[in-house]
Order: C-alpha cells, then structure tokens, then sequence
C-alpha cells in the first residue's frame, strides 16, 4: 500500500522459529503513541492489528541481543544499514522523532526498510517479535 515495498499481492507464510535478521515480515506495530500519531499523519493504513492499524511489511535488520546505533543513520553492531538516513523533517515539513540507541531487549526486533522515506524502526524503534505475523511472500508484485 505504499513504495516501501513493491505493490500486488503478498503471503504471510507462518514462522516455527526464531526470527532472522534479512527476513521480511509482517508485522502489527504496536499500539503507541508514536504510531497513533503516524497514522493521524497519513504515515501507516488503518487494518485489523491492535490499535486499528494494518500490518507492515518490512526486512528485520536486528533481533534481541544486538547493539542498534542511531545517528544520521541506523548501524547495527557498528554495520550502517544501507538507505537508513534520518530525517528531520517528512515532506509536509512536520518534525520527525527518531528511535534511541541500545541493545535490544528480549523479545523485541528492529525494522527496516530500503525505500529511504519508510516509516519504520528508524523513527518508532524496536517493536515487540510477538507482532509479527509471518514471513513476506511475494505473490505477484510489481514496483511502481
């Protein structure tokens, strides 16, 4: 529904593991403030996950135990993260709140996403894994 990813049709393929960091999921973000207020922007789709969102696709760059930096850009365990520039500022001019340095906690994984305008963990941080829903499967996709 937006050019973080191709648009078209996508699977939720079912996870009996532990997450990895590379894979695309989906994922129901969390119920916060800083997600209310992306939705109140026109940042995220309303849908079925807590909180009246819809879900997200997007890769996992870093799971429970790894060390996220975030300056004018993401690095995970001192690695930048390609197209994880931070902004300021989104395209109306409104000011941007970005996620905190640290280790992540148990349970928690750190989204990304490589179209450089994605809201994603740069600017909600880490979210809880028990969110996601699955792997993302492209089933017949096309990028505008």
């Amino acid at each position: 529904m937006t050019p973080s990813e191709p648009l078209g049709l996508w699977r939720i393929v079912q996870i009996t593991r532990s997450i990895r960091p590379g894979e695309m999921v989906f994922v129901c973000p969390p119920d916060n403030s800083a997600l209310r207020e992306a939705r109140r922007r026109g940042y995220l789709r309303s849908g079925l996950c807590p909180g009246g969102f819809g879900p997200l696709i997007k890769t996992v760059v870093a799971v429970t135990g790894q060390r996220v930096a975030v300056t004018d850009l993401v690095a995970i365990d001192g690695v930048p993260i390609r197209n994880s520039r931070i902004f300021e500022k989104d395209g109306q001019g409104r000011s941007l709140r970005h996620g905190q340095s640290g280790m992540l906690l148990p349970g928690e994984v750190y989204l990304h996403s490589d179209f450089i305008g994605s809201w994603d963990s740069r600017y909600f941080g880490p979210v809880p894994d028990s969110g996601v829903l699955g792997l993302a499967q492209e089933v017949l996709t096309y990028a505008p």
